[in-house]
């Protein structure tokens, strides 16, 4: 399998790296207040999928922080429960709660 990969990955390098030579030619991009930026196509389609790779990564941080907590959250909650359950806790009577209606 690895080796499948490793040629996959070579012929996905090649097929790149012939867009890059076939995509030298300089391009112009306007921006605002009439900045100018000039350079070859490949490098400005490369600057560009970072900057998006970059934005991206910058836009989930916040809901990987979160996911994080949470989870670090719920292992001290199950660790505190098995503690209890294990030092002979008063357990809850059979009859605590009350059974759902189908």
């Amino acid at each position: 399998m690895k080796f499948v990969s490793t040629i996959a990955g070579f012929i996905l390098f090649v097929l790149f790296f012939g867009f890059a030579l076939k995509n030298t030619q300089a391009v112009d991009l306007h921006f605002f207040l009439g900045y100018e930026l000039r350079g070859p196509l490949v490098l400005m389609l490369l600057a560009f999928f970072v900057a998006g790779a970059a934005l991206g990564i910058l836009a989930v941080t916040p809901t990987v922080f979160r996911h994080r907590r949470e989870t670090s959250q719920h292992k001290n909650t199950i660790q505190a429960l098995q503690s209890a359950a294990g030092t002979g806790a008063a357990q809850p009577a059979s009859d605590a709660v009350a059974p759902t209606p189908r």
